[in-house]
């Protein structure tokens, strides 16, 4: 079964951690993702930009309307995420547990829903 881990952190914590921190984390990241890779639960992921380059979309009777940033603020954001594969939720739980962003933010799994 497939899992989408939601990697949510506080990007003022990103911002305020020095160089040197933020690349043990980077480096953290990678040996990460290397290791589910090998592993073969990986089937993709990526880091997203800052929330303040997103734009947020709504259609409201028919015309569409964006702003800049975010639906809504939160203490967190969403930074990045990993879709994996695992037998089942307890597997995808120990994984996401694994991300370095669990130590100081918050990983969301959610089981991708699958149509037949």
């Amino acid at each position: 079964m497939q899992y989408l881990l939601l990697i949510y952190e506080s990007e003022k914590n990103w911002d305020a951690m020095s160089e040197a921190e933020r690349n043990k984390i980077f480096t953290e990241y990678m040996t990460f993702t290397n290791d589910i890779k090998t592993s073969g639960h990986l089937r993709a992921g990526d880091a997203l930009q800052p929330t303040r380059t997103a734009t947020t979309v709504r259609v409201r009777d028919g015309k569409a309307s964006t702003t800049d940033g975010p639906f809504a603020e939160t203490r967190e954001q969403l930074g990045g995420y990993y879709l994996i594969e695992a037998k089942d939720l307890d597997e995808a739980t120990r994984i996401a547990a694994r991300i370095p962003s669990a130590r100081y933010g918050s990983i969301e799994v959610r089981p991708i829903m699958t149509f037949s």
